[in-house]
């Protein structure tokens, strides 16, 4: 039998040769370049045991001041874990954003992650394909284009706020919450909340997310630094006990909407309905549904209320900028009518008073933990795989290259020579690449109409006796004790009753 005869064009032999032996000389060389590399400039250790301690309260600050001193970039160490921390606006865009595929992975957290949420909270959800068919269905509901259709709701609910500004000023924490529960319930298992904030289901989500801060905090739990402990029967009972509190809680939740869907009731469109209508597409089971609507909610309820909160107090203690605003909206809007989302793109003065405020007071201030799933070299520094990377939102909302005159409160510099918003300008609220907070267009829509009406209705002043804790809504909480505002009303009360009532109508 004839064999196949093979002939070899010598000359492409000797072309792949040469390609193998250069990609092997560029692959050698990069392993040498990346094993020459430092980590970035290192502060003097504060702790003896544990390396580089942060103050309880305000440790963005102690970033701020290293981020000063040694550069944009710095690495500490936090007992055993390496931890890198990006305090300029540059480097996080550089880090966080350009090399997003190597910064998409979560540290991993025992205490919070593992035990108190079972695993199946996408906030701590390493990435991956359970993390990918997660984010997915979040998307489906939190995206622009579906963000815009919650504007009657948000309207709806914007409205009440004004209505209990106008019974109880001095509790507009209170109000701020109940909005953004109610706003979250509606979206995520189409369920009205009571005005008066005592649904028993949104109380036991406070006491979760309040459980949840607990957990996450550094050095709270030995199990974050020897993992070998969660495998004791005897550790962490109030973890693994708070875990099944909160998966009852959530499956409950999800569980009234299969029973209206199973009794043919007239379910309007929610989350929880369309992932119990979906649950083939995204291959997720009873338990991460459960989680993931519980999370949609939890996660965007105290956030948006802080953001509410944080408005309130940066008008209050800006006169002069919540005055230019007023005007915008008496040349534009007039105190003849209640404006709504139609009017945002006529007032650019409102948008930058929204960015500034949030850039000046970021409310999640350290930013939150990615994980380095492969080497990342920026400049002359190797930030090694497996490393722990903060983008300090304090730090960054302080470069001076980027924001002139930080410390300074000034809403002008959000707009162009043409008096409109730059589109060159920015700053990561909602934190940065493929984790990203996936409801960001929600929350800015609840934090626009809440600021457009307020600021419309009433001239907010400060309790002039009492010294005014400006930083009192960073950290994502709604502190016991919050700076007193006064709420007076710039129309007719009766007048503006009257056009609160028929506002659901526009």
């Amino acid at each position: 039998m004839l064999q196949p005869t093979v002939t070899v064009d010598s000359k492409a032999l000797a072309s792949l040769i040469c390609v193998l032996l250069i990609g092997g000389a560029l692959v050698k060389r990069t392993l040498r370049i990346k094993s020459t590399l430092p980590l970035p400039p290192s502060p003097e250790k504060n702790h003896w045991l544990w390396g580089h301690v942060l103050p309880v309260q305000y440790g963005f600050l102690q970033v701020e001041q290293w981020i000063k001193e040694l550069g944009p970039v710095v690495h500490v160490r936090y007992g055993r874990e390496s931890v890198v921390i990006v305090g300029r606006h540059q480097a996080a865009i550089d880090i966080m954003e350009r090399q997003g595929g190597s910064t998409v992975d979560r540290p991993r957290s025992v205490a919070a992650g593992d035990m108190l949420s079972g695993g199946l909270r996408m906030l701590f959800s390493p990435s991956g394909d359970r993390f990918r068919r997660m984010r997915r269905a979040v998307h489906t509901h939190l995206q622009p284009k579906a963000a815009e259709t919650y504007e009657p709701i948000q309207m709806d609910n914007a409205k009440n706020t004004i209505f209990d500004l106008l019974d109880s000023p001095d509790k507009y924490t209170l109000h701020a919450r109940r909005y953004a529960a109610s706003v979250i319930q509606k979206v995520a298992y189409g369920k009205t909340t009571p005005t008066s904030g005592t649904d028993p289901e949104v109380q036991h989500v406070r006491l979760s997310l309040d459980r949840l801060r607990h957990a996450m905090r550094p050095g709270q739990y030995f199990v974050d630094t020897f993992p070998f402990l969660k495998h004791l029967p005897w550790y962490g009972r109030e973890l693994k006990k708070w875990h099944q509190d909160d998966l009852r809680l959530y499956t409950s939740q999800l569980g009234k909407v299969q029973k209206q869907l199973e009794s043919n009731q007239d379910v309007g469109p929610s989350f929880g309905k369309y992932l119990l209508e979906s649950s083939t597409e995204h291959g997720l089971s009873n338990s991460e549904m459960a989680y993931l609507a519980g999370s949609f909610f939890a996660a965007g309820s105290d956030t948006t209320a802080v953001a509410i909160c944080a408005m309130i107090v940066s008008a209050a203690v800006h006169p002069e900028a919540q005055a230019k605003v007023q005007e915008e909206l008496d040349n534009v809007i007039g105190r003849q009518r209640a404006p709504t989302y139609d009017d945002v793109d006529m007032l650019p003065q409102l948008q930058a008073f929204i960015q500034e405020s949030l850039r000046w007071r970021p409310i999640v201030p350290q930013g939150l933990g990615h994980r380095v799933n492969k080497d990342v070299i920026w400049g002359n520094y190797l930030i090694p795989a497996g490393t722990t990377v903060f983008g300090n939102h304090w730090a960054i909302s302080r470069d001076p290259d980027v924001y002139p005159n930080p410390e300074n409160f000034e809403p002008q510099r959000w707009l162009d020579s043409q008096e409109k918003v730059r589109e060159d300008l920015k700053f990561p609220t909602f934190g940065f690449g493929r984790r990203v907070c996936p409801g960001q267009h929600v929350a800015n829509r609840s934090v626009l109409i809440n600021t457009l009406l307020i600021l419309w209705a009433f001239r907010l002043s400060l309790e002039p006796s009492e010294k005014t804790n400006d930083m009192a809504f960073m950290n994502v909480v709604i502190p016991k004790d919050a700076p007193k505002v006064h709420f007076e009303k710039r129309i007719d009360e009766n007048q503006l009753r009257f056009m609160m009532e028929r506002y659901s109508e526009l």
